[in-house]
């Protein structure tokens, strides 16, 4: 796939299919900019009609051109589109750029000629972009392959848009702006190549900084996941999301169906991906500004410095409301300012100079801020006073900047008389914005982008180690449910489900008449709640159906009475009486879970009972869940800090709670067949939680996959089914498992078991520095994109790892690289054979077509073994060797 886009975005010829003379149709406005931008490769026209086009000469049709074309642009009408693509196809033409439109948009018609075309690239294995794209721009090649005319700089910032005729207006507005690109791509209706293949062809770029997205819709959400998740780990993704959907609240059957709206869960998804969602235009190019220029902050606490007190009290507003807070001055900082500054400034952040600050005070208040450990970042507020010369204190800006690690970005209040300090700061990669509002969201974006990321690192595993579920018993309840062609579980049946993954519910009995209902109050023990059981009702109370606190045999017949009365006054099919347990506890929550036609199951989190449709006190995250993770979605609600005690009421048990959320997590995750489920309430208290209703609704269309595969799943969890237990041939016992996140102390240990020959043929004569950094990067993988199988032993009763192999798949899951290292006091047992055989076999199953790795030439035994496993051996230069095996 990178070599197939490398032909779209670098190409060496390019034909434009429909090139014209006629002004401004497409192809004329295409053709015109690729011809007089610059590009440096061969153009080609082709025209059935004229001889020449724009002065060059043109060719009827593809085929005669003399040469094999890398990027075919097609401007020409829906109705040719076909033909062409597969004369393109023929002509083994590397990638298409479709412009024209009239596809999705004309309904079923336009449909099926899509569909023919994906035929085509499928049939071709060619890639291309749009329909309906407004084309793309690669600056740094002056290749303008669009039809319009706006000017494009070179920059960092790779954009990626679904809407081109939004696109014209961000580039216009982005040139007024100073903003440069490295790529500029519009999507269309992204026919074979999606979000995710433009993010990884990006990702190999290495003047990208970051990536700005305009989405309008996802439909390959896991792949998108993965790669944005990827490019994360290093660099932002900025994404603007249009418009929200009500799809999920139209057939919800719970709550939870409608708190988790498309909208909600999106936002979920990008959180989960490190991906920052901005609402707005401006939002989008305002923290792409201050991301590929300045260092990001390691925490929320911003120094606001400024000549006018009203615009620092306005900076100060809307940081405190969104996320951020004021950095504490030391006495000492105040007290070297005091000695500076006039009287009357204002002894605090934000340090208010007063309006006739000179430069001098300016770079004073900056420095010396820079140096408390207090402070993350610093915003310089400046309006045109008679005193303070914008353009002077801008260039002192701009000087400090370049010697400081930490985040600064400035807001020059006004238009004419501050322009020129603007362009300066702008210039000296200082960012510099209009409104004190602006500067203050791009830093509470960026801190939030590194708050993030740690999202990223948290890899759940695909069963907790502290409990084993029921699954046989959760598995015969709903299998038996959807041979019966029923979408709804009983409440009964909800209840064995949730306590066949040890999800506490109360005492219960079903009964079919008073008797029952008075033999089952008794052997529960009063007091005890009594409930009518209708199948799909969800809001019992509303009709009647609930009776509460009895406490003797005369109140269980007289509710008895009342639930028949009131299910026969709403002539309802009843099914029976549910007997429970009174529980008292403070708080009510609800804990649920939807599955989302893009994402996959969400999982809801909040303040329940009867008054969470009012509330609305709710958070939504996607599985898997850890402890870590589950503990984000409680703290991001409202209720958090009264479950934490910040109340009247002592805290609750957040330990049990946030793992009940990781079991509950397993339980959706276990069963795509589950549509919706919900338990509202969940009762809690400092002793702990338990369900007292739930309701769980099935998709009898989703098919019955085995356990331990997840394509429901957008974020692929910790694979558990790679674990297998061996024997050395001394006779130890070795256990081959993936890697995970809590492994870098262990992985770090093994380095001190590498010796000097060892490293030298793992890392090329290299040795590598043990940074938190590099750590991290061998331990926290995306298992969708990277197996690393480590080999745990047990040596003197502590555990240590004796060797692990690794294979990294490239964006597109077609080749993977391979690499392997075993330490010395473990080397000659059969270790590496082991490990590379499993790792082997892995990559099979994945459907990785090519295993390639490079060899010193000096490393005699793995060359042996390369030639063992039938790798085709080839030198590449006089120290190393290529190897690869087609699997």
């Amino acid at each position: 796939m990178k070599r197939q886009l490398d032909r779209v975005f670098n190409p060496r010829s390019i034909a434009v299919i429909g090139a014209s003379n006629k002004l401004g149709k497409v192809g004329y406005l295409t053709y015109q900019n690729i011809k007089n931008g610059g590009y440096k490769g061969k153009l080609y026209p082709v025209n059935l009609k004229h001889a020449a086009i724009q002065g060059d000469t043109a060719f009827k049709r593809l085929k005669d051109i003399p040469e094999q074309v890398d990027l075919a642009i097609i401007a020409t009408p829906a109705d040719t589109v076909v033909n062409l693509v597969e004369a393109c196809g023929k002509a083994a033409v590397g990638g298409i750029l479709i412009l024209t439109a009239g596809f999705k948009e004309a309904g079923k018609i336009g449909q099926e000629i899509l569909d023919k075309i994906s035929a085509l690239a499928k049939q071709y294995q060619m890639r291309i972009i749009g329909p309906n794209s407004l084309g793309f721009i690669r600056p740094v090649r002056r290749l303008n392959a669009s039809f319009t005319q706006q000017s494009v700089q070179s920059g960092k910032i790779a954009f990626i848009t679904q809407s081109g005729a939004l696109a014209t207006s961000i580039l216009d507005w982005a040139s007024n702006q100073n903003i440069g690109f490295s790529y500029f791509i519009s999507s269309g209706s992204m026919i074979n190549v999606g979000f995710h293949d433009l993010i990884d062809y990006c990702a190999t770029d290495s003047q990208t900084a970051c990536i700005l997205i305009y989405m309008e819709s996802l439909e390959t959400a896991r792949p998108f996941i993965s790669a944005a998740r990827n490019f994360a780990r290093s660099k932002p993704i900025i994404l603007l999301k249009a418009g929200t959907s009500l799809e999920g609240a139209k057939a919800a059957f719970s709550h939870t169906g409608r708190l988790a709206g498309n909208d909600r869960i999106y936002t979920a998804a990008f959180q989960r991906a490190g991906i920052i969602r901005v609402s707005r235009i401006a939002q989008l190019f305002h923290c792409a500004q201050a991301f590929s220029t300045q260092p990001r902050p390691k925490g929320n606490r911003l120094v606001i410095i400024t000549n006018t007190g009203a615009a620092g009290v306005l900076a100060t507003d809307y940081l405190c409301k969104n996320g951020g807070q004021l950095a504490p001055l030391s006495q000492e900082a105040i007290k070297t300012l005091d000695q500076t500054f006039p009287q009357g400034w204002s002894k605090s952040n934000p340090i208010d100079l007063l309006g006739d600050a000179t430069s001098k005070e300016f770079e004073k208040a900056i420095q010396t801020c820079l140096k408390l450990e207090t402070v993350d970042g610093i915003l310089v507020i400046l309006t045109p006073q008679h005193e303070s010369d914008p353009t002077e204190i801008a260039k002192t800006v701009v000087q400090v900047a370049k010697k400081s690690h930490k985040t600064i970005l400035t807001v020059w209040m006004g238009e004419d008389t501050v322009e020129e300090g603007r362009k300066l700061l702008d210039q000296g990669g200082v960012p510099s914005y209009r409104y004190p509002e602006s500067a203050v969201d791009a830093f509470v974006k960026m801190y939030q982008y590194n708050f993030n990321i740690q999202l990223l690192y948290e890899t759940p595993p695909t069963a907790p180690e502290q409990f084993q579920p029921k699954y046989e018993v959760a598995q015969s309840i709903i299998h038996q449910a959807m041979k019966e062609e029923r979408t709804q579980l009983s409440l009964i049946e909800v209840k064995h489900l949730l306590e066949s993954y040890d999800i506490s519910v109360v005492p219960y009995r079903m009964v079919q008449s008073e008797e029952q209902a008075i033999h089952a109050a008794s052997q529960i023990g009063f007091p005890v709640a009594m409930k009518i059981v209708v199948p799909n009702l969800i809001h019992k109370s509303s009709v009647g159906g609930v009776q509460l606190n009895i406490t003797s045999w005369e109140e269980v017949h007289q509710a008895y009475q009342t639930l028949v009365e009131n299910a026969s006054k709403h002539q309802l099919e009843w099914h029976g009486v549910l007997i429970e347990k009174m529980v008292y506890k403070q708080h009510e929550l609800v804990i649920g879970a939807k599955k989302d036609n893009t994402f996959g199951p969400a999982i809801l989190f909040g303040k329940g009972g009867i008054t969470v449709d009012i509330f609305q006190d709710v958070n939504i995250g996607l599985p898997p869940l850890n402890m870590a993770l589950a503990q984000r979605l409680i703290e991001s609600t409202k209720a958090h800090a009264i479950l934490n005690g910040e109340s009247a009421y002592p805290a609750v048990d957040l330990e049990q709670l946030k793992f009940m959320l990781c079991k509950f997590s397993y339980l959706v995750m276990d069963f795509p067949m589950i549509q919706e489920i919900e338990i509202n309430p969940y009762v809690v208290d400092k002793a702990g939680g338990v369900a007292l209703d739930g309701v769980v609704n099935l998709d009898l269309e989703m098919p019955i996959t085995p356990r331990f595969h997840y394509p429901h799943l957008v974020i692929s969890p910790y694979p558990s089914q790679y674990v297998k237990s061996m024997k050395m041939k001394n006779g130890a016992d070795v256990l081959l498992r993936p890697i995970r996140p809590e492994d870098e102390p262990l992985e770090a240990e093994l380095f001190d078991y590498l010796s000097e020959n060892t490293i030298y043929f793992r890392f090329f004569g290299y040795r590598p520095k043990l940074t938190h950094e590099l750590l991290t990067r061998f331990t926290h993988i995306d298992y969708d994109r990277e197996i690393a199988i480590v080999a745990e032993v047990e040596v003197e009763g502590k555990k240590r790892l004796a060797g692990v192999v690794r294979i990294i798949s490239d964006a597109w899951n077609e080749a993977a690289e391979y690499a392997i290292v075993v330490a010395d006091d473990f080397q000659g047992q059969g270790l590496g054979k082991a490990l590379t055989n499993f790792i082997l076999e892995i990559a099979k199953e994945r459907g990785i077509q090519k295993v390639f790795a490079s060899v010193l030439s000096s490393n005699k035994r793995m060359l042996s073994m390369f030639r063992k496993r039938d790798f085709e051996v080839e030198k590449e230069d006089f120290q190393t060797y290529s190897v690869q095996k087609w699997l």
